[in-house]
């Protein structure tokens, strides 16, 4: 059954976009390791890393997209979710450092000793395992939407309301986060990352794994997001998003379609967090900044809402864009960002892929038409 359920998300251009992700996992790494820094085609090691984290924001930008683009929620707070996986996956690399930290504490991390903590906090307690941690990264953000999604959908809270209510429950977490006697790190968060499974973090290898991971997850996150919406449930989502008085008034409950949704997109979104941090090296409080999630709104929105490879797309030309610009201009970055989110709002209004997609789908119209003329003459 489970089978059957995904190989209907099989069509042309997802198989496209998983084999080109597949050929990532693998090419990538080859170019890194085993080509010497001598050849021109051999990779350096912070390209691997940076490429990775392009990849995790893709997979952020398309859990985004399975409840904005088909669901029509659009949600503000998606970098909460993000941050969330970000801090499970950060606490068990914390807790991997071990003796190693600057004051030697076995079980405390250093800025536990710094502020004076004297046993380890009820919450850190098994994520000295992979498994407890790999759990959390989808139960913690999963856990805050389902709470979060009950409330407000069966309120029936829509439209701008929905999204300002996200935007206030991240930022609420980037303030308590900021919190020293929160237990996360406080304004420093959790960086200084050792090993992972038993793997030097910095290695080589290691970077070059992370990123063929990161590939392959985020091919099978968009197999999965590709299933949901090419199902009967998918065909209801778009109901719910173009008229959902009347797909409510037909006897669907949904409510609890768009509650699946929500907390399915959620746990994609802290897996793409979970996979960003031992990439980056790093993970804070700035992680649930209102900011962060309307950028993963203008990704979407530039590579094309519901077409889930725009996203994608989108993602990664943006955040490349933004790596050399920020290099050249950094102090306008945030206006260019701006125009290019008026732009394509005014001028492509469904995204890179969206456009480009209507543009065939018209000229096949246009074809068959013609083609029809001659037919009708006879």
């Amino acid at each position: 059954m489970i089978t059957a359920f995904l190989l209907r998300a099989l069509d042309r251009r997802i198989l496209v976009a998983i084999a080109i992700l597949v050929a990532l996992a693998v090419v990538v790494p080859v170019l890194s390791l085993a080509l010497p820094e001598t050849s021109p085609l051999h990779m350096p090691t912070y390209l691997v890393a940076l490429f990775g984290k392009y990849l995790t924001y893709a997979m952020l930008a398309l859990a985004l997209d399975l409840v904005w683009g088909f669901c029509g929620i659009l949600s503000l707070g998606h970098g909460a979710f993000f941050a969330l996986g970000g801090y499970a996956m950060g606490m068990y690399l914390m807790r991997q450092i071990g003796p190693r930290g600057t004051y030697g504490d076995p079980i405390l991390p250093d800025f536990m000793v710094f502020l004076n903590w004297k046993e380890l906090p009820w919450f850190w307690h098994g994520f000295d395992m992979f498994w407890f941690a790999a759990l959390m990264v989808l139960v913690a953000p999963g856990l805050l939407a389902f709470v979060f999604g009950w409330f407000a959908f069966r309120s029936r809270v829509n439209g701008v309301y929905l999204s300002i209510i996200t935007q206030a429950m991240t930022y609420a977490l980037l303030l308590a986060f900021f919190r020293n006697d929160m237990g996360f790190g406080g304004n420093n968060g959790l960086t200084d990352f050792k090993d992972i499974l038993g793997f030097n973090v910095q290695a080589d290898g290691t970077r070059a794994a992370l990123f063929a991971i990161t590939a392959l997850t985020l091919a099978l996150s968009l197999l999965l997001a590709s299933a949901i919406v090419r199902s009967k449930y998918g065909k209801v989502l778009v109901g719910i998003r173009d008229a959902e008085s009347r797909t409510r008034f037909l006897g669907y409950r949904v409510e609890h379609m768009k509650l699946f949704t929500f907390v399915v997109s959620a746990m994609m979104a802290g897996v793409a967090g979970a996979l960003y941090v031992p990439q980056v090296g790093i993970i804070n409080p700035g992680e649930f900044a209102p900011a962060n999630s309307i950028e993963v709104v203008i990704w979407t929105a530039v590579g094309g809402r519901a077409t889930l490879i725009g996203p994608i797309i989108g993602a990664v030309l943006v955040n490349g864009g933004k790596t050399l610009f920020t290099g050249l201009f950094p102090e306008f970055w945030l206006f260019a960002l701006g125009g290019l989110f008026v732009a394509v709002t005014l001028f492509l209004p469904k995204g890179i892929v969206g456009t480009i997609t209507q543009a065939m789908r018209s000229r096949r119209e246009h074809r068959a038409v013609l083609d029809a003329k001659p037919q009708a003459a006879e």
